[in-house]
């Protein structure tokens, strides 16, 4: 990999750490203002609607400027979210704020591994890339629990610096901390190298950038390699943001476990997610990428497995880990978090090259991942409404988690089935750039 890669890397690992770290500080805000209980979910909500609503402009803005600068620009945009936190503003506005920015940086985060590295380096890089992300997440989740517990805020609000800002709550102190991470990521952004790469001159026009969104839209789904590819991880951001909270219900109802013990089985699935996109990454090649299809029908069959296990399924046996003594059932129900998050990042890492190279080919790097985002955060708003539907229908949680897997299968099928069928109707000669036979 060139070293540009490794300061993206860097710079991505630390804003990430920040946005989750934030999330946590977030809501202590929430609670320390005494919000009422709806406002939590509605702090994911505004982050994530941003990504749809400036589908259209984002790519552009991407494509104006060196990638490296706008992923500073956007990290400045996020500690300014941060600080308007800080100074009082309403914790969803602020964090909506961060959404503006998150949604801005996603395009030149992911567009510039196409302007900086070669197709056949792709799949390698966003396994790298993604195993930094999910990272980030497990550790800025636990960052942002320990900044806003009682004894670190209390260590942080006794220290000079901290005491000349006249902090309110431990809140207030983590929100310092996380915005010394972004500027550590901001930093990251300065050692990121120009490319080279230049566009055509993008329209500052509103109604133009709506226009010219649509059309790279319907290049990217006519594309024979680039609607299955969107397709698959579509229908994966969706899947995978509301299994975040099937999966705390199930742990609950089948597992007995409270909420705080819910959270770490979940961060299993995020820690299986990196090691199927390590394992992709140095597994399989871009012009293999349509291969991993069936994994995602793997996936949903194994989530249906899943909804059936239960606590009483297991004899309740203690094993001896270390210094550990954990139950069978808990250690068998890990392993298959592990497993479905295996297989998720797996599939997904290289339908994300596949959908890089393919969206660079025929559009630029800002405009495709622009796309990509609308598209992913909007299937993660419609699902997260289907379940939350299903909640307020009193729908038991094991037949939710039933009918997500055998979502998750029939869709896969569907699509490799889709697939299949532009093999057919397709001259297979081009598809990477080197000449192939069908998959």
């Amino acid at each position: 990999m060139k070293k540009g890669f490794y300061w993206i890397m860097a710079a991505q690992f630390f804003s990430s750490l920040a946005d989750n770290a934030l999330l946590i500080a977030a809501i202590a805000l929430l609670v320390q203002l005494k919000a009422p209980g709806w406002m939590t979910p509605l702090l994911k909500f505004f982050f994530t609607v941003s990504y749809v609503l400036l589908g259209p402009f984002v790519g552009g803005f991407a494509d104006s400027l060196q990638k490296g600068r706008v992923m500073l620009i956007t990290n400045l945009v996020k500690l300014g979210g941060l600080l308007l936190m800080l100074v009082g503003t309403h914790p969803l506005w602020s964090y909506a704020v961060v959404g503006l920015g998150a949604a801005a940086y996603s395009p030149a985060k992911y567009g510039i591994l196409t302007e900086l590295l070669p197709p056949q380096q792709l799949v390698a890089a966003n396994g790298w890339i993604e195993g930094t992300t999910v990272g980030s997440i497990i550790l800025g989740t636990v960052l942002g629990g320990l900044l806003v517990s009682g004894r670190a805020a209390d260590w942080l609000l006794a220290l000079a610096p901290l005491r000349v800002l006249s902090l309110h709550g431990a809140a207030d102190a983590a929100l310092v901390v996380i915005a010394v991470v972004y500027v550590v990521a901001a930093l990251c952004n300065l050692r990121i190298p120009d490319t080279g790469a230049r566009y055509p001159h993008q329209t500052a026009h509103p109604l133009r950038q709506v226009v010219e969104f649509a059309h790279c839209m319907r290049v990217l789904w006519g594309d024979k390699l680039g609607q299955i590819s969107l397709a698959v991880t579509t229908l994966f951001w969706g899947a995978g943001a509301t299994l975040q909270f099937i999966v705390i219900k199930w742990a609950e109802a089948a597992l007995g476990l409270d909420l705080s013990n819910a959270a770490v089985l979940q961060a299993t699935v995020a820690f299986g997610i990196a090691l199927g996109a390590m394992f992709a990454a140095t597994r399989v090649p871009l012009r293999n990428s349509l291969r991993v299809l069936p994994v995602g029908m793997g996936m949903g069959a194994v989530c249906m497995i899943v909804a059936l296990y239960s606590r009483g399924a297991m004899p309740e046996l203690q094993l001896a880990i270390g210094h550990l003594q954990l139950p069978l059932y808990l250690l068998v129900a890990g392993a298959f978090m592990v497993l479905i998050g295996a297989m998720a990042g797996y599939f997904v890492v290289p339908m994300n090259a596949l959908l890089q190279h393919r969206g660079y080919v025929l559009l630029s790097a800002g405009h495709s991942i622009a796309v990509q985002n609308f598209n992913e955060n909007l299937s993660v708003l419609a699902m997260l409404g289907m379940y939350s539907l299903l909640i307020g229908l009193n729908l038991p949680v094991r037949s939710t988690m039933l009918l997500f897997g055998a979502f998750i299968l029939g869709s896969m099928w569907l699509v490799m089935r889709w697939n299949a069928r532009n093999m057919r109707e397709r001259d297979w000669t081009q598809v990477i750039g080197e000449p192939r036979h069908p998959a």
